[in-house]
């Protein structure tokens, strides 16, 4: 058996002192690989190795200046002596690694992960999950079948206003709740057409396309704007929607909506992106309905955020917000009540508490904070939201498939570009 296959165990010990700190003797390092090293990939990998938790044995990624740079900072970290790798296949199946980062495009998500948990990998998956409802259906049964531990990029699971924002929903003090808003509503402008051009020197264009179709390379998808390109991604609600999806299913017990309708559209934006720049849903759960909102004009001067989610109770209105922490309004005017953001640069994340559980969880043998059941719940409402744009009616949903509609529901699968096969 290869030692990926053993769940390493902690030992910790601490002084008879009063006042000293708790030390931790032996604790074992993962043997960790990282697939896709750019922006937000160097985030996680930075805090895998201030945790001191993890040697780095593998790099991969389609851009050789990203993987330069990334083995500088591995090197200077002296984290590792990693070799990298091109095609995440080599890179899985050479460095042997009992943890793996997939920090790669959305349209990559599902293939490098369902490869490392069959290697034996626990996986840290950045959000959302995959790129097809199908997708995210074969990488929780790989999951569950190979008992990994798979913590998905929700962060704000644990941030700490999050969680005491959460505690705060639950205590009754909010009433009631009959209707939540998620919305983000950042102006964005017109944008302007870039032309299509050479790769760059070092990418392997090809590569990065991967299972995607084919299309000449355009410096508005890489590096980081793939997003706002649906070969890739789903815009902002794929992007944005599922950290605040995923607030609302901690915060009630069910666990999908059962009816979706979603419109918008490209009314501002003039530049190559196909992404909607404007977009609402409703969905309709058992016990109250949801809501999304993007768009790309000015924010209204009168709200008093431009992101995160209203929950709409009978005792006031209470918002989970990023960077202003949560702020509850009660009703009749009283004075807010209200907690402060507590998060780590660079970007206003906490990956690191987020990095923390997952080793945790490992140790522990249990599931992680944000477990990719939660990620694939999240995600499922943003990609439902789409498939009702894209054929423009109402659909249901019973959790598993789209209800009395062909159509619909054969848009939670693609048909991937040869010679990639869809994962099942």
């Amino acid at each position: 058996m290869r030692r990926r296959d053993f769940i390493k165990t902690s030992t910790a010990g601490s002084t008879l002192a009063i006042g000293f700190p708790l030390i931790k003797f032996n604790q074992p390092k993962f043997r960790l690989a990282v697939i896709g090293c750019g922006w937000w990939g160097n985030n996680i990998l930075h805090e895998a190795i201030l945790s001191e938790r993890v040697e780095v044995v593998g790099l991969c990624d389609v851009d050789e200046q990203a993987l330069k740079d990334t083995l500088q900072k591995v090197s200077d970290a002296n984290a590792g002596q990693p070799k990298t790798y091109i095609d995440y296949r080599e890179c899985i199946e050479d460095s042997d690694p009992e943890l793996v980062i997939i920090g790669t495009p959305d349209h990559w998500h599902a293939l490098g992960a369902i490869a490392a948990i069959n290697a034996g990998a626990h996986v840290y998956l950045e959000k959302p999950i995959s790129h097809t409802i199908d997708e995210g259906k074969a990488i929780l049964k790989a999951a569950r079948s190979r008992e990994r531990v798979v913590q998905v990029g929700t962060h704000r699971r644990v941030s700490p206003h999050n969680i005491t924002g959460m505690d705060f929903l639950r205590s009754g003090m909010v009433g009631e709740i009959s209707a939540v808003k998620c919305f983000v509503n950042y102006g964005q402008g017109h944008g302007e057409i870039t032309e299509d051009s050479t790769p760059p020197a070092g990418l392997d264009w090809d590569m990065w396309l991967g299972p995607a179709p084919y299309r000449d390379y355009n410096a508005r998808i890489h590096p980081k704007g793939f997003r706002n390109f649906l070969d890739y991604a789903n815009g902002t609600i794929g992007d944005w929607g599922i950290h605040w999806f995923d607030q609302v299913l901690w915060w009630t017990e069910e666990r999908y909506p059962k009816n979706i309708f979603s419109s918008g559209g490209r009314f501002i934006k003039q530049d190559n992106t196909d992404a909607p720049d404007t977009q609402l849903a409703i969905f309709q759960f058992e016990n109250f309905t949801l809501h999304w909102e993007n768009k790309a004009c000015t924010p209204n001067a009168n709200e008093s955020a431009n992101v995160g989610c209203y929950f709409y109770g009978t005792k006031g209105t209470f918002h989970m917000g990023w960077l202003d922490g949560w702020t509850f309004y009660p009703k009749g005017g009283g004075k807010p009540i209200h907690q402060e953001a507590s998060l780590h640069a660079p970007d206003q994340q906490n990956i690191k508490e987020l990095w923390r559980d997952m080793i945790e969880a490992i140790d522990e043998k249990r599931l992680p904070v944000c477990d990719i059941e939660h990620g694939y719940l999240a995600t499922n409402i943003s990609l439902l939201a789409m498939i009702s744009l894209q054929t423009g009616r109402s659909i249901e949903w019973d959790g598993k498939t789209i209800l009395n509609d062909p159509e619909a529901e054969a848009l939670m699968r693609r048909a991937y570009r040869e010679p990639w096969e869809y994962p099942t």
